[in-house]
């Protein structure tokens, strides 16, 4: 978000890539470090670019979107775990280094978002799993105690709530905006 002077207030790294299924074993390290690049470096790199205006206006807030998978791991997943993971060492680190220079850094971890790319990832898994997508759906909602998926809006207004006078003293968190997630997905 542009302020009316032209600087910059609020940065949300909202790259993300499903990445490979499968076993350890199985996966190129072209898949990799392609799944990496996608989650990892995109947030780094958009960061290090706002980092210096929001340093010189001498306030402002990261928003870095990671996901359940880093905070729990996720068999069969594990360059999109990882990259998540990074994502939330990304964002304590930073909030750390950005702190004293009145500039806030927060980790959103999505529990499973309803939409198309929720879709593919479900296609996805019960192709490498070779049970049906329906079980594979059920299986996400299950493993959250509000056994539902979370919308997209849900995302959002806890960015806004993060941008917002009520959000002021909240940096370095990795918040899950999950439905309480219970257990991994199986």
């Amino acid at each position: 978000a542009l302020s009316p002077l032209g600087g910059l207030d609020v940065l949300v790294n909202c790259v993300g890539v499903s990445g490979p299924a499968g076993p350890l074993e199985s996966l190129t390290l072209d898949d990799w470090r392609a799944c990496l690049a996608a989650n990892l470096d995109s947030a780094f790199l958009c960061s290090r670019q706002a980092i210096p205006g929001l340093k010189a206006q001498g306030s402002g807030l990261i928003v870095n979107l990671s996901s359940t998978a880093g905070q729990f791991g996720y068999p069969h997943r594990s360059p999109y775990a990882t990259a998540k993971w990074g994502v939330i060492g990304l964002t304590k680190t930073l909030a750390m280094e950005l702190g004293p220079f009145g500039i806030r850094v927060n980790a959103i971890c999505p529990g499973p978002v309803a939409g198309p790319r929720m879709d593919r990832v479900i296609a996805m898994e019960a192709a490498a799993s070779g049970r049906s997508e329906a079980e594979i759906r059920e299986g996400y909602a299950a493993t959250t105690s509000l056994r539902r998926f979370v919308e997209a809006a849900d995302i959002a207004d806890c960015i806004l709530f993060l941008a917002s006078p009520g959000g002021a003293k909240i940096s370095g968190q990795a918040l899950a905006v999950d439905g309480h997630s219970e257990r991994l997905v199986t």
